[in-house]
């Protein structure tokens, strides 16, 4: 494979939110701690976190919502990140990851990005003009040396991973909470089907395990076979 193999990991609720709500002061990570019934369990999916891949793919909107644009700079890890980004960022964002990742790699498609000031050794920029994650993807294997990695983006760009068949597998932990809300993001947005010829545009699962977990939370893996 010209690229690294894929693992969709995310967080989400019995009926498939990643937010809690529409707003960008509303998310899973600041909200699920405070709620009686989900924050007993919710230990277990940052456990598990901590078991994935040591290269991860995140969104500059996700990011900016937890607030790395404020966060002071952090110790280094032994993780590589790599982020999707155009204009949620600002420079201490991005100096934020610097000090985070082992290699941390920004993509956009903004030539104005505050990324372009910054000078880190272990800083790259995969600027395209158009956004291709498959592109990137094998620019992320043949430079950077990146076999796996684990894609924990919001909804639009799993939708893009999606339709694009990117993903390889899908690791999922479920919180016993609904949320409900039609603008509230999901595991996959994007845009929807329109014809049975789309079809061959779906993901098909394999299961690979299902566990139940502590406090009401399941964890479900998937291979994606098609």
């Amino acid at each position: 494979m010209n690229r690294p193999i894929t693992t969709l990991f995310m967080l989400m609720s019995v009926d498939g939110k990643i937010s809690t709500g529409a707003a960008d002061d509303l998310d899973v990570d600041k909200d699920f701690p405070q709620i009686a019934g989900v924050r007993e369990g919710l230990h277990q999916y940052y456990e598990i976190e901590r078991t994935t891949d040591l290269w991860t793919l995140n969104s500059g909107r996700v990011q900016a919502k937890i607030g790395v644009n404020t966060k002071k700079i952090p110790s280094r890890t032994t993780v590589s990140f790599v982020v999707i980004d155009n204009n949620h960022l600002n420079e201490n964002g991005i100096r934020y990851f610097c000090a985070l990742s082992k290699t941390f790699v920004l993509i956009t498609s903004n030539a104005d990005h505050p990324a372009f000031g910054v000078e880190e050794r272990n800083f790259h920029i995969i600027y395209q003009k158009e956004l291709s994650l498959e592109n990137a993807l094998i620019e992320l294997k043949s430079k950077y040396g990146c076999e796996r990695i684990t894609i924990q983006t919001g909804g639009t760009l799993n939708g893009l991973f999606l339709r694009e068949k990117l993903f390889d597998y899908v690791d999922i932990v479920v919180a016993p909470v609904l949320i409900g809300g039609k603008d509230t993001s999901t595991l996959v947005d994007g845009k929807s089907l329109l014809s049975q010829k789309d079809l061959s545009k779906l993901g098909v699962l394999k299961m690979q395990e299902c566990v139940m977990l502590e406090n009401s939370y399941l964890r479900l893996r998937y291979e994606v076979v098609r």
